[in-house]
C-alpha cells in the first residue's frame, strides 16, 4: 500500500512539472520571440496619445519602449483603454501593462505589480510668469478646480483665505476657464493638465507644485516573477541612472522622486 501511494504520488509530481516549469514562461516567450507585447494608452495625455503623424507618445510609451530596449527585444505596443487593460494581460495580448495602472488591493487578487515607475497627481499649474512655488504663493490670486474633485478637498486645505477660489461643474469648465484667462492658476490632475498643454501649447503652461500623488505602477500577469523581477531591476538602473526623472520632467514638468517599490 505505501509502495503505491509513492507510486501514485510520483505520477502526480511528474503530471504536474510541466506546468510548474510553463508558470514563469513570460519571460522566456519575450527572449524567443524577440519582442515584447506592451499595452499602453492612446486617450490619455501626457501618459499616452496620439501625435500629429498618428503615432502613440507619451511618458508610457516612452516608459513602453525603455523596456523594451533593455531587454534588448522590438516593443508592440498594444492601444488599450482603462476597461480592458487588465484582461489583455490575463488572456496573454499583452506582456506588460504601462498605462497610468495604480495598485489596490482588489486588482492585486488578479495581477501582479512591478515598482512604481512615474508619479500620477493633482497639482497646481499656471503660466511660466506666474512666479507660484507654494500654496502661499497663490494668495490674491484667482484659481479654477472642479468642484469636490480630489484636487478641489485637497486645495481646500492649503490655500491661503486671500485666494480666489473658483469652483466649476466639471474638467471641461475649469479647462475652459483657465485657457480663456478667466483664472490665472488652475488645479487639476496631471492627465487633464497635460491635454490642456497639448492643445494650448501658446499658453505656456507649467507645473507649479503637487496637492496629492499617487504613483503609477506596471502590471504583470499573476505570478510572472521572473519577468516581474526583471523589469523591476530595469526600472531600480532607471531610477539610479537619472532616466525615470528625465522621462517625467519631459512630460510632467517635474522629476519622478521618490517611487514606492
Amino acid at each position: 500500500m505505501f509502495r503505491r501511494h509513492i507510486l501514485a504520488l510520483s505520477w502526480l509530481l511528474a503530471a504536474l512539472a510541466p506546468a510548474v516549469s510553463n508558470a514563469q514562461s513570460a519571460l522566456d516567450d519575450i527572449t524567443a520571440r524577440k519582442q515584447i507585447n506592451i499595452a499602453i494608452p492612446t486617450d490619455f495625455p501626457p501618459y499616452g496619445f496620439v501625435s500629429t503623424d498618428l503615432k502613440p507618445q507619451g511618458l508610457d510609451i516612452d516608459m513602453a519602449n525603455y523596456i523594451a530596449a533593455k531587454l534588448g527585444v522590438k516593443a508592440e505596443l498594444v492601444p488599450v483603454t482603462s476597461a480592458n487593460r487588465i484582461p489583455y494581460l490575463q488572456t496573454k495580448k499583452a506582456d506588460l501593462v504601462i498605462s497610468t495602472l495604480g495598485k489596490n488591493a482588489e486588482r492585486e487578487k488578479v495581477i501582479d505589480f512591478t515598482a512604481a515607475y512615474s508619479p500620477f497627481f493633482q497639482a497646481v499649474f499656471a503660466a511660466k510668469g506666474v512666479a507660484i512655488k507654494s500654496a502661499a504663493d497663490l494668495a490674491g490670486k484667482s484659481v479654477a478646480v472642479t468642484r469636490g474633485a480630489i484636487e478641489d478637498m485637497e486645495l481646500t486645505k492649503i490655500a491661503p483665505a486671500s485666494a480666489d477660489i473658483k469652483r466649476f461643474e466639471d474638467n471641461n469648465a475649469t479647462v475652459s476657464a483657465f485657457v480663456s484667462g478667466q483664472v490665472q492658476v488652475i488645479a487639476t490632475g496631471a492627465s487633464v493638465a497635460g491635454n490642456l498643454m497639448v492643445r494650448n501649447p501658446q499658453l505656456g503652461t507649467e507645473f507649479k507644485f503637487v496637492l496629492k500623488d499617487s504613483p503609477n505602477f506596471i502590471g504583470v500577469a499573476k505570478g510572472e516573477d521572473k519577468l516581474r523581477l526583471k523589469v523591476n531591476e530595469i526600472l531600480a538602473q532607471a531610477k539610479a541612472s537619472g532616466d525615470l526623472d528625465k522621462m517625467a520632467v519631459r512630460w510632467l514638468g517635474r522629476p519622478a522622486g521618490d517611487l514606492p517599490q
